[in-house]
């Protein structure tokens, strides 16, 4: 690969880049010696010049921050129910935030920090997913009291007030943004990661390139801070997920993954396409997915394989969390303990 004049010089590694900006030294192929490596010392003039030089060709080349990480690097549990995480979603009714438009007010109510609770009480599980909407703050006093509740936070899904296709630039803006508060709740409250909504837009089609585009700077944002952003294919239209999987591919950056969800891909009446949409989303999940065994819409029930779906994680290589995602027929925490016992199994 070229980086201007005549001279093709390899590209040097995220280390190799790093390592030549703080001791003032280039890694490249000498010209009077095919194959050989040489180490050239520079002046401090001409280390500036050629550390310049190098950041400039990086960013023509579409590089970011992320050119001195490797990417991340997780530790994750391996028994079974380690693995498992409740997502806060299910329980919607009962969650107590000004953002909850699903409240139902004849049910008993309860703070974000309630729920972590009831998770490790009742379902001896000690992961939870929070949904944006169930803050009830995200001052910082609020966010350091939920880090402090009994569960660990795994991935934090929000929605970000603007689409992020959206023609107009300076609403795919706000959703950027909004994105990056996002990003830093995740850093104080110790969630690896949060996943974006990629809202709809009237009369507008998915674009590739400006979700590509934003995707972009949100992920070099958040591996600047050490968490990952993630997609889901939720919504059929704006979230397919073979349209996510192309925005992933092009945006190319190891803190931009999928976060596969066993049944949205259902509701579009094909069950064979939910199984091959959820093969190609595990391709590119690292830490997150949902777990779901039907989903129901406009009185029709689509039920989801869960030991199927929990093989094709397994063959996709993937190690993170499964997240229950309960939203079947009968109440949340019948349907959460289900979905528990059956997951067991099929990790089993």
């Amino acid at each position: 690969m070229r980086l201007g004049g005549s001279l093709a010089l390899p590209i040097p590694s995220g280390f190799e880049f790093f390592h030549s900006l703080r001791f003032g030294v280039v890694i490249g192929q000498c010209p009077c010696h095919k194959g050989e490596v040489f180490m050239r010392a520079l002046s401090r003039r001409n280390f500036l010049k050629k550390s310049t030089s190098l950041a400039a060709g990086a960013a023509a080349l579409g590089w970011s921050r992320v050119l001195f990480s490797a990417g991340p690097d997780l530790k994750f549990p391996t028994q079974p129910r380690d693995r498992l995480s409740v997502a806060s979603y299910p329980f919607r009714a009962f969650i107590e935030s000004p953002r909850n438009w699903n409240r139902d007010r004849k049910k008993r109510g309860m703070d974000l920090k309630d729920f972590a609770a009831m998770v490790v009480k009742k379902f001896h599980v000690h992961n939870i997913e929070p949904l944006g909407e169930h803050f009830r703050s995200t001052d910082p006093a609020y966010v350091q009291a939920l880090k402090k509740a009994k569960a660990q936070v795994v991935n934090i899904p929000v929605s970000v007030g603007a689409s992020l296709y959206d023609p107009d630039a300076a609403k795919r803006k706000r959703g950027i943004q909004n994105s990056k508060k996002w990003v830093d709740i995740a850093v104080t409250l110790g969630s690896p990661s949060i996943r974006i909504h990629i809202q709809a837009v009237k009369s507008v089609s998915p674009d590739i390139d400006r979700t590509a585009e934003s995707l972009s700077e949100i992920a070099t944002y958040g591996a600047e801070k050490g968490i990952l952003v993630n997609l889901e294919n939720d919504d059929l239209l704006s979230e397919d997920a073979f349209f996510l999987v192309k925005v992933i591919e092009k945006v190319n950056n190891p803190y931009l993954h999928a976060l596969p969800d066993f049944g949205n891909s259902m509701l579009s009446g094909n069950e064979q396409f939910n199984y091959d949409a959820v093969t190609a989303m595990f391709k590119h999940a690292y830490n997150i997915c949902h777990v779901k065994d039907s989903e129901i819409d406009k009185g029709k029930i689509f039920r989801v394989d869960l030991c199927k779906t929990f093989a094709i994680a397994k063959a996709s290589g993937y190690r993170g969390y499964f997240s229950m995602e309960w939203e079947g027929q009968g109440g949340p925490y019948e349907g959460t303990q289900k979905l528990i016992d059956a997951s067991l199994k099929c990790l089993a």
